[in-house]
């Protein structure tokens, strides 16, 4: 008999990070949110950062 397979929860609360996509830095969420891709990495974690309370 196989094992049961672990069941995938969704996320709980938000929690953000950035990724560099060529020259372009973005914030990204566990939640699906996607800020706009800016040049400054700085300004890019201040999205991530305002994110959950928006």
């Amino acid at each position: 008999m196989p094992l049961p397979r672990p069941t995938e929860r969704p996320p709980t609360g938000h929690t953000t990070s950035t990724a560099e996509r060529g020259s372009f830095c973005l914030a990204l969420c566990t939640c699906g949110w996607r800020g706009p891709a800016r040049r400054s990495r700085d300004l890019a974690r201040k999205d991530a950062d305002r994110h959950p309370s928006t």
